[in-house]
């Protein structure tokens, strides 16, 4: 649905991409419609599947070529099982209570890896920001909201790889970083860094479970008032709601009462917090929300209708959004200089 050769001026943007499984697809056509609307992404934060989508916009694709790259996401591929042999009279409902989760994840890293690869792009040092008004270990086109269990920390990649990890961000793989922030539990093997001056190895997983929907992360913080606008795009389901359950409905079937728990507790991780915080009238203004219920989050086998379909409910939804948006409205709304204090 994407429209080519737009006349548009272009227009920097930031943009905040959240998590929301195989649903992404319609982060790519909101992004897709910013594109045609004459939006240029400066930065993109993003979490889970946003981190997958904030990737690609990051090194460079925009408009049709987003949208071919996310509609050639062999999403069946993800559902990626971990070998059961170790728990064949258990199964696999309490095998969720494992260190594994489900899902090994390797085809995900190793697609996002490959497609980044044609774009030129390995580390982080190839998404370097020429932005002297950033603070140095921000200068980044892309950051990647992670949760480390270990530490118990929210995570934000690269900039917290050198002071957090004792690690140079432009040697880390862009690849690892997005793999890591979809590791959702339950659901897909956690990853690993280790620190190597103190030894202390860190297990990362889903950005969500800190926050799925980080719509501050790319926000001024020194009292002036933004060059251009940060939009967000959500997928967050409402709970309860027909998207509120995370693993696979087969799965469902034979889970035992701990793992339903469990499964409700992570929901709640992933959304609770920020289903709250995106209502705030200057959360929403700056919002696209993308309601779609063309497929679930963990709804792997999509038919290629379903693809479309949640393809075009994004771009659909940024239309939306735009044609009553207005950057100097939002201003002098939310964002007149504040007094400094004494």
């Amino acid at each position: 649905m994407t429209r080519s050769g737009s006349n548009h001026k272009r227009l920097n943007a930031d943009l905040v991409l959240s998590g929301g499984g195989v649903k992404g697809i319609a982060l790519a056509g909101a992004v897709a419609a910013l594109n045609d609307s004459g939006y240029r992404p400066w930065r993109v934060s993003g979490t889970s599947a946003g981190a997958i989508v904030g990737a690609l916009v990051a090194a460079g694709l925009t408009g049709e070529a987003l949208s071919a790259a996310a509609m050639r996401l062999d999403y069946a591929k993800f559902a990626d099982k971990v070998p059961l042999d170790h728990v064949p009279v258990l199964g696999p409902g309490l095998a969720l209570l494992g260190d594994d989760g489900l899902y090994k994840g390797d085809y995900a890293r190793e697609w996002i890896a490959d497609e980044l690869e044609q774009l030129g792009v390995r580390t982080f040092g190839d998404l370097v920001l020429d932005d002297p008004q950033l603070p140095a270990q921000q200068r980044y086109k892309l950051v990647i909201t992670c949760a480390d269990i270990t530490l118990g920390r929210l995570i934000r990649l690269p900039w917290d790889y050198r002071d957090v990890y004792g690690l140079d961000p432009d040697k880390q793989l862009v690849a690892d970083a997005v793999r890591a922030s979809m590791s959702i539990p339950l659901l897909f093997r956690p990853m690993t860094l280790t620190n190597p001056d103190t030894g202390v190895e860190s297990t990362l997983v889903d950005g969500g479970v800190v926050s799925n929907f980080p719509i501050d992360s790319l926000d001024r913080t020194d009292r002036k008032l933004p060059r251009w606008p940060t939009f967000g795009i959500t997928l967050m389901p409402e709970i309860p709601g027909p998207d509120g359950t995370l693993l696979p409905h087969w799965l469902n079937k034979i889970m035992p009462a701990p793992v339903h728990l469990m499964e409700r507790v992570v929901t709640t991780a992933l959304v609770g917090r920020d289903q709250a915080y995106q209502h705030k009238p200057w959360v929403q203004t700056r919002t696209i929300e993308v309601n779609s219920d063309a497929a679930g989050f963990t709804q792997f086998n999509l038919t290629q209708e379903q693809i479309h379909q949640l393809h075009d409910d994004g771009y659909k939804a940024a239309e939306t959004f735009l044609s009553t948006w207005n950057w100097q409205t939002y201003l002098d709304r939310f964002r007149r200089p504040q007094p400094e204090t004494a």
